[in-house]
């Protein structure tokens, strides 16, 4: 999962059942980026959030915004290959769980900034 502008957002719809087992996936990898002294991973995760929406989707899923700003590029923002990275005694069902926790395939969006809502627009 690459971005190719300065600001990326992934919005993952997770099945109600699978949250436990999703959240441990990012707290797992938080931890892990935490402790790491790579430049890259290190640069990347400052500007990575993940926030969780109060609101479920239409079919009750709960919805997770992973918002990058800024992004890296070139940089592969899959917690799944981060993870393999990092975390050498991962236990193998980790990760298939967190695969098995979409309801749908995430929706990336790459974003350009239209309006800075806090200063003047610049007269053109």
């Amino acid at each position: 999962m690459h971005f190719l502008s300065d600001t990326g957002l992934l919005l993952v719809a997770i099945k109600p059942a699978a949250i436990p087992d999703y959240e441990l996936v990012i707290r797992t990898l938080q931890e892990a980026l935490a402790k790491d002294t790579d430049k890259l991973r290190v640069s990347a995760a400052k500007g990575w959030r993940v926030f969780k929406a109060t609101e479920n989707d239409a079919k009750g899923n709960a919805l997770y915004v992973h918002l990058v700003m800024p992004a890296i590029t070139g940089f592969d923002y899959r917690p799944s290959l981060l993870l393999d990275e990092l975390v050498k005694e991962l236990a193998p069902e980790m990760l298939t769980k967190y695969q098995d926790a979409f309801a749908m395939p995430p929706s990336k969006l790459n974003l350009n900034e239209l309006a800075n809502m806090s200063v003047a627009p610049i007269k053109k």
